[in-house]
């Protein structure tokens, strides 16, 4: 690796006097690997990275000298005096400063000079600079050392910034006053960039005649370390294999650079790069927008955007193939053979749809001919084991599974009020319900809960007649399967049911909810545990019938209803 030259200059705003807090710093880099001397002359061939504040802070430093004359007021006299012995070499760098005083106690430590400054600071009223300046100097300082990096160091056969060929002097200066020039040829630049080729060709011949390099300067950059990538980029032979070391955030700046500045084989680069490289999540909307923003659609940038752009197929729409999409996906887990691969599966889709819901990407047409195919298989199912032919009997549990997650979807889009009819008309279920074997039937008393629990929670609003028919058709059912269903459903949340079931029956008229609720309570002293308690609902139901119609201007005393585990 060789070096070159360049000079780099950062200019900041004025600023008061600090001390402890920064001094200039000069970084040479010379032909020869040798690290660089402090006092090494400026000359054409070293690279000079400055960075210079209108006032340069002094700070306790063995390499730093105070200035010739009297000590100034805002250090103290022992630090002048420690200072200057251990520039000189007579003090252990570890020794405690000298006394600043005459008295004859011992000298203070390194510790106590330390604890006291504060006190010394606010006596001279040195102003302090905020914090909020530090991580800014920082992060002057890593772009200074990886402007140097792409500046210094280059391949042995190439003439990227090099002095003693090149004809053009490049200027780069971007909006913080950070300014950087570096050693370019024209035959390069006029080659790869119509900017360049007009910028430096309507006024070549009257510079050649001077016989001093051509001076071009591009001001208000938005990434000076992206311009300098680009024009490095102009001497390699191989640019793809350049960007492979690159990643996709870096790639875009080359891009919007190379299409600023006419650089038609970095502008194809980059866009090949993009098409076959991984992109991450958070990195699709910036290519899209970027390449959008540039439209590049001439010279590939369409192939780019396929990967998060679909085409649109002559004479179909592109809602009607993303619903067939979608439909397709529905039908591959209802019809799935293996449990633990449907229920992630399930959960995916549940997901995806319920983050793109406000779209009208499904139908409710179409998603309820995925519901009806549900439950026809259910009802040949169910009535099959109620005849005593259990050879299918597991379909039960599975389709009814697929009916409530389905039903999940629709209540998320609120669409669901039509299936609620549709369960409640199942009366031919409802009548051989007690002739199928419990383990093969509570499954589907799970989707009259989870009714309750939309009808509870205000996720869907059935008429009247729909709820009264639902609990006629369901709820005995609904009650003979509870044991069943509190034992063997993994992650049942069972008082959720018990308060929709509630509020689905104080949802009737009140004499409805006297027939509901006084059949339950006989029901609940007989079964106990293996019956939902819906106490809750009993005394709202007592309150409205009872307290509130007759006035009375207490409240009377909380109903408890308890059992004894036999």
């Amino acid at each position: 690796m060789t070096t070159s030259s360049a000079h780099l200059k950062f200019q900041t705003q004025p600023i008061k006097p600090k001390r402890r807090r920064f001094r200039e710093t000069t970084i040479l880099s010379s032909a020869t690997n040798s690290p660089p001397s402090p006092t090494m002359s400026p000359s054409p061939s070293n690279l000079n990275i400055r960075y210079s504040p209108t006032t340069i802070y002094q700070i306790m430093d063995p390499t730093t000298t105070l200035p010739a004359g009297p000590t100034p007021d805002y250090y103290p006299s022992s630090f002048s005096k420690f200072n200057s012995a251990l520039t000189a070499g007579l003090l252990n760098p570890m020794s405690p400063p000298p006394s600043s005083d005459k008295l004859t106690r011992s000298s203070p430590t390194l510790f106590e000079m330390m604890a006291n400054e504060p006190d010394t600071l606010s006596r001279t009223q040195i102003p302090i600079t905020p914090k909020s300046n530090l991580p800014e100097r920082d992060k002057q300082a890593l772009i200074q050392q990886r402007i140097y990096n792409l500046l210094s160091c280059r391949s042995p056969d190439s003439q990227f910034n090099d002095p003693d060929s090149s004809d053009v002097k490049l200027t780069l200066s971007s909006k913080d006053n950070l300014s950087v020039t570096m050693n370019v040829h024209r035959q390069i630049l006029v080659a790869h960039s119509r900017f360049f080729a007009v910028k430096i060709s309507d006024r070549w011949s009257k510079q050649v005649k001077n016989c001093s390099p051509y001076i071009v300067e591009i001001a208000d950059c938005d990434d000076i370390e992206v311009y300098i990538e680009t024009i490095r980029l102009m001497y390699c032979k191989d640019l793809r294999k350049k960007l492979l070391k690159e990643d996709v955030p870096k790639v875009l700046g080359i891009l919007k650079v190379s299409a600023a500045i006419g650089f038609d084989a970095g502008v194809l680069s980059c866009l090949e790069y993009l098409e076959a490289a991984p992109w991450a999540e958070d990195e699709e909307e910036k290519v899209a927008s970027l390449l959008s923003e540039l439209r590049l659609e001439a010279v590939g940038a369409g192939e780019v955007l396929k990967r998060v752009c679909a085409d649109v197929t002559a004479g179909v729409e592109e809602g009607n193939e993303s619903e067939e999409v979608i439909l397709k996906l529905l039908h591959v887990v209802l019809e799935g053979k293996d449990e633990k691969a449907r229920r992630e599966m399930k959960a995916l889709v549940s997901k995806m749809l319920h983050e793109n819901s406000s779209h009208n990407d499904l139908r409710k047409e179409s998603l309820y001919s995925a519901c009806d195919g549900c439950l026809q298989l259910l009802r040949h199912h169910f009535l099959r084991v109620a005849a005593a032919d259990l050879q299918d009997a597991g379909q039960i549990a599975r389709q009814a599974d697929n009916l409530r997650w389905i039903l999940d979807i629709l209540i998320d889009r609120q669409i669901a009020e039509d299936f609620l009819k549709t369960w409640a008309a199942q009366s031919d279920l409802a009548d051989v319900h007690s002739k199928v074997p419990p383990i093969h039937r509570y499954e589907i008393s799970t989707v009259t809960a989870r009714l309750f629990v939309g009808i509870g929670k205000g996720q869907l609003l059935a008429s009247k007649d729909a709820r009264c028919l639902l609990l006629k058709t369901w709820l005995v059912p609904f009650y003979d399967d509870f044991g069943w269903m509190r034992r063997a459903s993994k992650g049942l949340d069972r008082h959720l049911i018990e308060d929709g079931l509630s509020s689905t029956i104080l949802t009737l008229p009140l004499a409805w909810q006297q027939d509901i609720l006084m059949s339950w309570f006989d029901r609940f002293l007989n079964s106990g545990e293996d019956c939902p308690n819906i106490q809750r609902g009993f005394e709202v139901w007592w309150r409205r019938a009872f307290w509130r119609r007759n006035g009375e201007p207490e409240r009377p005393q909380q109903i408890r209803i308890t059992t004894e585990n036999s």
